[in-house]
């Protein structure tokens, strides 16, 4: 198996870690199922389900829609090489599970900046014996720095999955979210593939806004974009069908539950 490691110069592990305040990436962790949060992730959780009764099968959705779009890419376009920016923590099966079952071969780079998946980040590095996980500690705000570093595993000049799952809705367009996206694909090779998803409030406007509240009531600021927002991260691009819409409405494995608000395409790089 080719050796892997965790690059980049983030905080250690025991430090930065606040157990004593809700952090978004273990909310959404608790949304999941899964073990990674503490009370007090819980209790947030809880109070935004009950503001956003969605919020929950959003989270779920949203996990559902990151395995689907993976599993195309590499059946049906042969993409071996996948760079998935504010990875989160891990919840099985991760995108690498996913990439390897088609191609045990595959090449996945994970980049975030969290402490609190630092501290899980050796179960990013559990893939096949023929393929290469990595994890990379850096800010999705630089994205010079993220391709530095992913261009020590991933051959840039050969097409790249780029996923961006759950991301943009933390960032807004004031700081930097097209700047993110631009750099990123634009360093990309020809054949190279964008995977995105991120909230709006165009089925559940009330819904959204209390659960944006509820957020706030944590320290976090999230944004919801109109579909035509989120089209402009697709400019240039050519939306594979069925376009962006709800992610649940992507290539459904089952008939969708009900609305959920968050939008989702995959383009290709000409």
């Amino acid at each position: 198996m080719e050796e892997r490691h965790v690059t980049g110069t983030g905080p250690r592990i025991q430090d930065g870690i606040d157990t004593t305040r809700p952090h978004p990436a273990r909310v959404y962790d608790w949304f999941l199922g899964g073990k990674d949060n503490y009370p007090v992730d819980e209790e947030r959780g809880r109070r935004i389900a009950a503001i956003d009764g969605g919020a929950p099968k959003a989270a779920r959705a949203n996990r559902a829609f990151m395995r689907r779009g993976t599993r195309m890419l590499a059946t049906e376009r042969g993409i071996r090489q996948f760079l998935d920016v504010g990875t989160g923590i891990p919840t099985e099966p991760n995108l690498h599970r996913i990439a390897q079952s088609v191609a045990p071969d595959a090449r996945v780079v994970y980049v975030d900046n969290d402490p609190i998946v630092l501290a899980h980040a050796s179960a990013l590095l559990r893939g096949t014996p023929q393929g290469v996980t990595e994890y990379v500690q850096a800010d999705a705000r630089d994205p010079h720095a993220i391709l530095v570093e992913a261009a020590r595993v991933l051959d840039l000049d050969r097409p790249v999955a780029l996923s961006l799952i759950a991301l943009l809705h933390f960032i807004a367009d004031e700081d930097g979210a097209h700047d993110l996206v631009d750099t990123l694909v634009g360093a990309l090779a020809p054949g190279s593939c964008l995977v995105l998803s991120t909230m709006t409030a165009d089925f559940e406007p009330e819904n959204v806004q209390r659960g944006i509240a509820a957020y706030a009531a944590g320290g976090a600021t999230l944004v919801a974009r109109s579909r035509a927002g989120v089209g402009t991260f697709f400019e240039g691009l050519r939306l594979l069908e069925p376009g962006i819409v709800s992610v649940a409405e992507w290539r459904p494995e089952e008939a969708p539950d009900g609305p959920i608000s968050l939008y989702g395409g995959v383009a290709v790089k000409p």
